[in-house]
């Protein structure tokens, strides 16, 4: 049966961190090694030698003995704290053999005074300041001598020493000293270029621990796995295994990667190194190197002071970018190049996945297919050069080098003397990593042994939202209930602690702008309508152009409403953006990671809505708006035909052009033409069936619901932004926050907005004014209600 460890064989390296319990105290003093004990009487002896020999120096008649007897009256003050050094090394072997004795000194005697330290300074401060202490008594010892040998003042033997000092070596020296002089002069000047990027912050700097981080509670879950290792090592190393030192936490901005590795540090009472994305970019040619070697120097000393430290890297992949860019994962993108000059912005209604896949195809003359699979949407490119020439380098094999024998006269000196080298110490370093470009990073840096665990933080699941959204509306005066709290989580599908932080703060500054102290839901609401568009323009459409967008927009709510039942309308508004004149936005109400036909087809639908709904509502025209949207039902009607077997064909478009043979689903060609263009045209010809049964059925949905259409765009017009709770008010005829829905279910406010289309679609043609006014309706009659600006001067 294995004996338990003896509590001093349990406890961890390096010095008592603050909030533990420290270790029994033993009933007589530490004994001293005998090097401890002595080496202070030692230079006290040299320090009076040197005097003495500086006697005989200036008066070479002197006898030593003369010398001798001379300085033991002038220079008795270096035989009495000898003398008082001799006196504390009795009292100290004393008190390592006479329990009573030390009892008598550490506790009645000093005891309050050292209970009454340990209060005010924490270990390491004490450590730091004792250390400091020992450099001031040094430095002072150093300029009483110089002045007993100069027989001048010890600040000014202070400036004098060195050039005598140089004075008195031989020519052979001076000369190595003035080539070592120029070689710290590049020294140092490599040494002040290496600083700065690199930040440590003691315990009692962090504050940060794990109930702080919310929304990633499996994460957490399994950080705190190696907190375990890194406090109680010998738990797994006494049964052959080995502590894992790197963690590699990767996932989109803002989802907390930087606040786990600060709570890490703040829960294990450890030092905190944090290094800066940008510290290994400089300007010169091996800096980066060097920065990396004091780095690394620097978490050993912490390592062995404090029994353990946490380094974390921001932003790694600028460090080791030697892979292929990678995305972040769907979400957080509102526009792309295609559509800025769209007019609708047609890609906002799109699921996010969809919206990534579309960026793809948009950057990319020819796709390739891709996961659709939350944060798996990867973007081409090519890797960059990382920090710089062999910064990448040294880093890997510092992580690789922390177990062989350090220092020069270990390595060289132990060997000279046919003595093997000191292994070194157990070094207790966590190495913390955090990107959103998992992809860039070389694979020699994520092998095991470097970064032995890799976890992805990720956007968090709807209670994870719920939780965050619950801890920040906590620090602030609120009314929001927990079904808003709800629903606050579903319609930010993709929030991040970082975004439901800001949005929480929105909120409160909008009702601090109303006038009121604590934040209601319409706060929440306007904070989000500007978080997701951003302040409208200050710009005013000619009425025909107006009900020519809220047309457009209404269409596209209507088919999404009839059709799509895997999104929810979040809101719709025809307010000027800065790169769009209208839109209407989706979001899921739930987590889902699996995408399907129907639902493909679908948003194909609700994009051919606008043009469908144009040539419908405006005797055939359109719009060059729905450019955007045509472009992103192309592009998924693409990757339906081609690649995910949503087609009319079974076999891949990829594989068949890299492979030559032929047209998927062709059966041969009359003439010779290229396996290329073959593949071209069948593709095109069946993506243009496609779209063509798609956009028929799209504008038979909109023929059923014509007097939808009518009354969304009469919403629009009066209230310019609707949530999506407005728009199926309007549809289903009933009361919703801003709109009342039940007027447009009146035949005869029907009939009047069939009216105003006619008038403003012969004002479109005729490129005149609308002779009639917007008809008054969809207003909600309760005082409180929060309708838009009034329009035509309508009360």
């Amino acid at each position: 049966m294995t004996a338990a460890p003896s509590p001093e064989a349990a406890a961890p390296e390096g010095l008592t961190p603050p909030d533990e319990h420290p270790a029994p105290a033993r009933p007589t003093r530490k004994p001293l090694a005998l090097w401890d004990r002595v080496r202070l009487l030692l230079l006290l002896t040299i320090a009076w030698f040197l005097v003495v020999w500086a006697a005989m120096a200036d008066n070479p008649l002197l006898p030593f003995v003369d010398a001798m007897r001379i300085h033991v009256v002038e220079s008795q003050w270096l035989l009495w704290l000898a003398g008082a050094e001799v006196v504390r090394q009795l009292h100290f072997l004393v008190s390592e053999r006479s329990a009573g004795y030390h009892r008598f000194w550490s506790h009645t005697l000093f005891g309050g005074t050292d209970r009454a330290v340990r209060r005010r300074f924490s270990d390491w401060t004490r450590f730091r300041l004792a250390r400091m202490l020992k450099w001031i008594a040094f430095i002072a010892l150093f300029a009483l001598v110089a002045a007993q040998i100069l027989e001048t003042s010890p600040a000014l033997a202070l400036f004098e020493a060195p050039a005598l000092i140089f004075a008195a070596l031989p020519f052979v020296l001076q000369l190595s000293f003035g080539f070592l002089f120029i070689a710290v002069q590049f020294i140092g000047l490599f040494w002040l270029l290496s600083r700065g990027g690199v930040d440590t912050y003691y315990p009692d700097d962090i504050t940060t621990r794990f109930h702080d981080v919310w929304g990633q509670d499996h994460v957490v879950d399994r950080i705190k796995e190696n907190i375990l290792f890194l406090e109680d090592p010998e738990e797994i190393e006494r049964k052959g295994g080995y502590v894992p030192g790197g963690i590699l936490l990767w996932g989109p901005p803002g989802t907390g990667k930087t606040l786990m590795a600060e709570a890490v540090a703040g829960e294990t009472g450890k030092p905190y190194v944090f290094v800066d994305p940008g510290a290994f970019i400089n300007m010169f040619m091996g800096v980066g190197i060097l920065k990396v070697k004091s780095l690394f120097r620097k978490l050993r000393k912490l390592s062995l002071r404090y029994g353990g430290v946490i380094v974390f890297f921001d932003e790694a992949d600028a460090l080791g970018n030697r892979g292929s860019l990678a995305g972040t994962g769907p979400g957080g993108v509102r526009g792309f190049g295609p559509y800025h000059a769209a007019g609708c912005h047609g890609a906002t209604y799109l699921s996010n996945d969809t919206r990534w896949m579309l960026a793809r195809s948009s950057a990319s003359a020819s796709p390739e297919p891709v996961d659709t699979g939350r944060n798996k949407i990867m973007m081409g490119g090519m890797g960059g050069g990382g920090g710089g020439m062999g910064t990448l380098q040294a880093l890997l094999t510092e992580l690789s080098g922390l177990k062989k024998p350090r220092g020069l006269i270990n390595r060289w000196g132990r060997r000279a003397l046919g003595m093997r080298p000191k292994p070194p110490p157990k070094y207790r370093l966590l190495v913390m990593m955090a990107t959103n470009m998992p992809e860039s990073l070389d694979e020699a840096l994520l092998r095991p042994g470097r970064i032995d665990r890799i976890y992805k933080v990720g956007y968090p699941s709807k209670a994870g939202r719920i939780r965050t959204y619950s801890g920040y509306f906590d620090k602030v005066p609120h009314e929001i209930t927990d079904e808003e709290l709800d629903k606050l989580a579903t319609i930010t599908p993709y929030a991040t602690g970082a975004t439901i932080k800001d949005l929480v703060n929105e909120a409160l500054i909008t009702a601090i702008r109303d006038g009121r102290e604590v934040i209601a839901w319409r706060d929440v609401l306007k904070a989000k309508k500007l978080k997701d568009l951003g302040p409208p323009e200050d710009v005013e459409y000619i009425e025909r152009e107006r009900h020519a967008v809220a047309v457009h927009e209404a269409c596209h709510a209507v088919v999404a409403y009839r059709t799509r039942h895997h999104m929810e309308i979040d809101l719709a508004t025809i307010e000027k953006g800065s790169d769009y004149l209208g839109m209407v936005a989706s979001i899921p109400p739930e987590d889902q990671f699996t995408r399907w036909r129907s639902e493909f087809e679908a948003d194909i639908l609700v994009s051919l809505a606008s043009l469908a709904g144009e040539r419908m509502f405006f005797d055939g025209d359109s719009s060059s708006g729905v450019s955007g949207d045509l472009e992103s039902a192309t592009a998924i009607a693409s990757f339906m035909e081609g690649y995910w077997g949503m087609g009319a064909t079974v076999s891949s478009y990829s594989t068949a052009r890299r492979l030559e043979v032929g047209s998927p689903g062709g059966r041969g060609a009359a003439t010779p033409e290229s396996p290329e263009a073959l593949l071209r045209r069948a593709l095109a010809d069946r993506i243009e069936d496609s779209l063509s049964g798609l956009l028929e059925r799209a504008g038979q949905i909109l023929r059923d619901n014509r007097s939808s259409v009518l009354a969304v765009a009469h919403a629009l017009e009066t209230h310019k932004t609707l949530t999506g709770d407005d728009i199926e008010a309007v549809l289903d005829g009933r009361e919703g926050l801003s709109v009342d829905g039940r007027d447009y279910h009146d035949p005869a406010f029907v009939a009047k907005l069939e009216e105003y289309h006619a008038a403003a679609a012969g004002a479109h043609h005729g490129h005149s004014a609308v002779t009639l006014a917007l008809p008054a309706g969809g207003r909600l009659a309760r005082p409180g209600s929060e309708a838009a600006a009034v329009v035509h001067g309508e009360p």
